[in-house]
C-alpha cells in the first residue's frame, strides 16, 4: 500500500505522536499568566498552615517579603495579596490604616522585590461581622440584611487610594457593591494614582467554593450571607450585565470568579469585551482536587495543570489559582 493509500481514520492520530505533539498544542499555559494569592496575618508572629488548603499558610507581616520571594523563585512573578488585621470593627477601620496589615507588606514587598503587586480590596477580613461592607445599624440574622451601599464605596475609596500609596501595582475591589469600580478609578485618579489599574471581579457568583478561603482570611459572616450582593449561580446574562457596568466604569481587567464552574461565563466574557480577562480558581477547586488526590483517586499534578487549561482555553488571559507555585516549573 502506497503513501497515498494509507487508511485516513488514522489521520488524527497522526498529530498526537511525540515530537509533534506539542507543536500543534492548542492551548499553553505559562507561569507568566498565573497570579499566587498570599495570606499575610498581623496576629501572628509565625507561619501558620491552613489546613483546608494544602501546601498555603498565613504569614506574619516580617515574612511577607520572603514568603513572595519564595513564589518568584517558581517563575510566578505576580501576587495577589491579602490581609489578617489585627482587630475588627463595624467599619473594618484597619482596611485603609497607615499602619494596616496590608499597607505594612505591600510598602516592603515593593521596596524589596520586584513582584507585580494586586492587593484585594474588601472589608470581610476587617469588619467583625465579616460582611463585605457596612451594614444598616440594626442588622442581625436576618437573610434580608442590608449593606450601605454608598458608605461602603466610602470606605473602598479609602481603602484603595492608601492601598496603591503604599506601592501596589493593581487595585482588585472584590466586593460586589454597585459603583465601586467607578468610586475606585476616581478616587486613585484624584489621588494621584491614574496609572494603578483596576481589576474588577466584575462576574463574582455566591459560590459554594469559596469555603477553604474564608478560613485562610478569617472573613467568614458571623451572621447572614452574601447572596444580595453576589451573583445567583444560576445566572449568566446577569454576569453579563455586571461585566458591562464595570467595564464602562473604567475597569482595566475583568474577572469571573469562580473559574472551573463558570467557563461559560469566562468565555462570553472573552467574546463580548475588549478587556484582559482573569478568572479565580478558587480554594475551593484548589481542596478539592487535593483531597482527591490525598486518598489517591487522582494524581495532583497532572489533575491540577488539567483544571487549569480550560480556564485558559475558554479566554482567560490571567488565572488567579493557588497552584502557581506547583505548577510553574511544569509549566
Amino acid at each position: 500500500m502506497s503513501g497515498h493509500d494509507a487508511p485516513t481514520h488514522l489521520g488524527p492520530r497522526r498529530l498526537r505522536a511525540d515530537g509533534v505533539r506539542d507543536l500543534v498544542s492548542e492551548t499553553e499555559v505559562r507561569a507568566s499568566d498565573l497570579v499566587a494569592p498570599v495570606f499575610v496575618d498581623a496576629t501572628t508572629d509565625e507561619r501558620r498552615p491552613i489546613p483546608s488548603m494544602p501546601g498555603h499558610e498565613r504569614v506574619p507581616v516580617a515574612e511577607a517579603v520572603p514568603r513572595v520571594r519564595e513564589v518568584m523563585e517558581t517563575g510566578v512573578e505576580a501576587v495577589m495579596l491579602f490581609g489578617i488585621p489585627e482587630s475588627k470593627d463595624p467599619e473594618g477601620s484597619r482596611a485603609d490604616a497607615e499602619d494596616g496589615v496590608v499597607q505594612r507588606a505591600t510598602r516592603a514587598i515593593a521596596a524589596e522585590t520586584d513582584a507585580y503587586l494586586v492587593t484585594d480590596l474588601c472589608l470581610c477580613e476587617y469588619t467583625d461581622h465579616g460582611h463585605c461592607g457596612i451594614l444598616e445599624a440594626d442588622a442581625t440574622d436576618d437573610p434580608d440584611l442590608t449593606v450601605r451601599n454608598e458608605a461602603t464605596l466610602e470606605r473602598y475609596r479609602s481603602v484603595a487610594v492608601s492601598q496603591a500609596a503604599a506601592g501596589a501595582d493593581m487595585i482588585a475591589p472584590s466586593g460586589m457593591m454597585d459603583g465601586q469600580v467607578a468610586a475606585i478609578r476616581e478616587a486613585l485618579d484624584g489621588a494621584g494614582h491614574g496609572d494603578v489599574p483596576v481589576m474588577a471581579y466584575a462576574a463574582k457568583y455566591a459560590s459554594a467554593f469559596y469555603g477553604p478561603f474564608r478560613d485562610a482570611a478569617d472573613g467568614a459572616p458571623a451572621f447572614g450571607d452574601r447572596r444580595h450582593y453576589q451573583m445567583d449561580p444560576a445566572n449568566a446574562r446577569e454576569a453579563r450585565r455586571e461585566v458591562a457596568r464595570d467595564a464602562a466604569e473604567g475597569a482595566d481587567v475583568l474577572m469571573v470568579k469562580p473559574a472551573l464552574p463558570y467557563l461559560d461565563v469566562v468565555a462570553d466574557v472573552r467574546r463580548e469585551f475588549d478587556r484582559p480577562v482573569a478568572a479565580y480558581n478558587v480554594s475551593g477547586e484548589y481542596a478539592m482536587v487535593h483531597a482527591a488526590a490525598e486518598k489517591g483517586w487522582l494524581d495532583l499534578e497532572a489533575a491540577a495543570h488539567e483544571s487549569l487549561l480550560p480556564i485558559k482555553r475558554a479566554g482567560a488571559d490571567l488565572i488567579v489559582t493557588y497552584f502557581a507555585e506547583d505548577l510553574a516549573d511544569r509549566l
